[in-house]
């Protein structure tokens, strides 16, 4: 006979005892298995009674499983050098309903902020198959969670986000952060002197800046200039003062020049 691969760790004094596991025209069996393995033992005892420190052992789900047949999981031979180790992918199938509905008994219950704040059983977002990707409806949080998106997610710090005091909800939408809707009448009306295209403002697709330099015979220069003598110095955020072209800049150090001007 030959042997199509090296036996898993544990089995190895049994290389050359095909009979130990297979039966003579029938191939291997759990039959054979349970001989070594009692099922009442498995995953908590070694098969010569050595208890399996728990620090190793999740859940004795193997007493739990609907049909007690061990080479619908296992296998032993490693197969050729050649070619991957063989093994057989786990069905949750196999287990009792009991056991299937209750994920932590056998994994350990995740301990980040986005599943601490929820309420819900694994299934409703995650598959059996595999941890990710999940599908996430944020219909299903409460809520307070809900109006509080800084609670799972990081918040933006780019300069256009800095300056508005909004709520996420206000451009953004549960079931994708892109694309977002930006309303220009409340954080900068866009009127008669402001009759613009997007590109006019926002270079390279960039919508998260913004430049004035382009208008108003504005120039870097200029404008640090005259902002300077004000004591303004974050010169670069026009929208944080100038949020409405037709009313006055709000104070900021340089609020009564700029009503000067205008007048």
């Amino acid at each position: 006979m030959v042997s199509p691969g090296p036996l898993v760790k544990g089995h190895e004094k049994l290389t050359t005892d095909c009979f130990a596991c297979h039966s003579a025209w029938r191939g291997a069996s759990t039959s054979r298995c349970t001989e070594c393995h009692a099922v009442a033992d498995v995953g908590l005892k070694t098969t010569t009674g050595v208890p399996i420190p728990l620090r190793t052992v999740k859940v004795s789900f193997h007493q739990q499983l609907v049909e007690q047949d061990c080479m619908a999981c296992h296998s032993d031979h490693q197969g050729p050098k050649l070619t991957k180790r063989s093994r057989k992918p786990f069905s949750h199938a196999l287990l009792k309903v009991s056991v299937k509905d209750q994920c932590s008994s056998c994994h350990a219950a995740p301990k980040d902020t986005v599943h601490r704040d929820i309420k819900l059983e694994c299934s409703q977002c995650h598959g059996d198959k595999a941890w990710k990707p999940a599908q996430f409806d944020h219909k299903l949080l409460a809520p307070a969670v809900l109006d509080r998106c800084e609670s799972c997610h990081s918040a933006p710090t780019d300069r256009l986000h800095r300056q508005i005091q909004a709520s996420c909800k206000s451009c953004h939408k549960t079931d994708g952060w892109k694309p977002a809707t930006f309303d220009h009448d409340k954080y900068f009306v866009l009127d008669r002197d402001h009759q613009a295209t997007c590109e006019t403002c926002h270079k390279n697709n960039d919508y998260s800046r913004y430049t004035c330099y382009g208008c108003h015979e504005h120039s870097e220069a200029k404008v640090r200039s005259e902002h300077l003598e004000e004591g303004i110095r974050d010169f670069t955020n026009c929208v944080e003062c100038h949020r409405d072209p037709r009313a006055e800049p709000e104070k900021r150090g340089g609020g009564e020049r700029g009503r000067r001007e205008r007048e």
